[in-house]
């Protein structure tokens, strides 16, 4: 078995596939799926901030947006 990983532990030029949420209650997890963030979506890191690598930067389908470290911590994801 593998340990969960997120957003936050990939490094730049990673590709991953979300596979959920750390904690689907939590009112963030609405704001991301409304922008789109869902179970079998494709991701790539594009870029990771200066300072403790956070914004970080990902291309979700064909759209690029910026993350703080705490929204990446709770997309779940798997290596491709």
């Amino acid at each position: 078995m593998t340990d969960t990983i997120t957003i936050r532990d990939l490094k730049r030029g990673e590709h991953a596939s979300v596979t959920g949420f750390t904690d689907a209650q939590a009112p963030i997890v609405r704001e991301l799926r409304e922008i789109g963030f869902s179970e079998g979506d494709d991701i790539e890191v594009l870029a990771l901030g200066a300072f403790g690598a956070t914004p970080i930067s990902v291309r979700l389908n064909r759209t690029i947006i910026a993350l703080r470290g705490g929204e990446a911590a709770m997309i779940e994801v798997a290596r491709r």
